[in-house]
């Protein structure tokens, strides 16, 4: 393997489940940007130093990380809090029988913090109201037409996701033929125009309204964003067509709307998103009703 440009080794003091907590920032088993094989766990990024390939191994109670490319030190540096370290559990009393059992059975799932505020938009944007296929086809797309070569000795399959100044130049048709319609690329661009301003929301006090300033950013969006790239525990994707039903479903035996779903929630203040996350990760399913939505090709419009 070549030598890395940057190396460390982490060793939390709390219980660690690497690859439940990176789960999250996965777009598919197809993603460029994420591959898994017998030498660790790979994630890619555009950083703010140039882009990078971090390769995280599990090693008894900690990891080895190693990274190439000229984001290698950024990427190295902040393993931490990509792996949860600011995320703090401590003060979440479950309060629920599904919440203990599901708690109990993740021990070591945290909220990780990429710091890749801009990055964690576009993906974002791209699951506005289609199915999961639709966005992570339109992400794979993207990032293997417009990304770059993932930096070392990364697997051959992954790229490094287009920063703003590649993702302005990409023309319309471009966008439709991977399936992104016009309100979602507009969204996306709106985005790359305050990309650097995007990323001092990392110091900011209200992440979520700076964000939410953008044109076709809600709170959806918005949320999506805090949980990923802020490590935000208390972040919850309202507005989301499964997360009050499943919920509802499974803490009291009856779908939520979103009111009663933030209501419901209110004990669990500071925890709420991590109330979602214990149910979506746990082994329940809610109960099925009517066909599955087939999806759109927007290529064709």
């Amino acid at each position: 393997m070549n030598r890395p440009d940057a190396s460390a080794r982490y060793e939390p003091a709390h219980p660690l489940d690497v690859r439940r907590t990176l789960a999250p920032l996965v777009r598919g088993r197809l993603d460029p940007t994420h591959a898994v094989d017998q030498r660790g766990i790979w994630r890619t990024a555009a950083t703010p130093e140039g882009p990078g390939t971090l390769l995280i191994r599990p090693e008894g109670v900690g990891v080895d990380a190693s990274a190439w490319g000229p984001g290698a030190r950024w990427l190295v540096d902040g393993v931490p809090e990509l792996l949860g370290a600011r995320d703090d559990p401590g003060s979440f009393v479950a309060g629920h029988p599904v919440l203990r059992d599901s708690e109990r059975q993740l021990r070591g799932l945290r909220f990780p913090r990429t710091r890749l505020v801009f990055e964690m938009t576009l993906a974002a944007v791209l699951e506005q109201k289609v199915t999961g296929r639709e966005a992570r086809r339109s992400w794979r797309e993207l990032v293997r037409r417009f990304g770059s070569p993932a930096p070392g000795p990364a697997p051959a399959t992954m790229r490094v996701a287009p920063d703003a100044w590649a993702l302005r130049r990409i023309p319309t048709w471009q966008w439709h033929l991977a399936g992104v319609d016009d309100k979602r690329a507009e969204a996306a661009l709106a985005a790359a125009r305050v990309a650097a301003h995007l990323e001092r929301t990392l110091l900011s006090g209200d992440p979520g309204q700076v964000l939410q300033s953008i044109a076709g950013v809600g709170r959806w969006t918005a949320a999506e964003v805090l949980q990923r790239a802020h490590g935000d525990a208390d972040a919850v994707s309202y507005g989301d067509a499964h997360v009050p039903a499943t919920v509802g479903w499974a803490l009291v035996g009856r779908p939520f709307d979103d009111v009663q779903l933030r209501e419901y929630l209110r004990p669990w203040l500071g925890h709420r998103g991590r109330v979602v996350r214990l149910v979506a990760s746990s082994s329940f399913r809610p109960p099925r009703f009517g066909p599955r939505y087939a999806g759109r090709d927007d290529r064709a419009i």
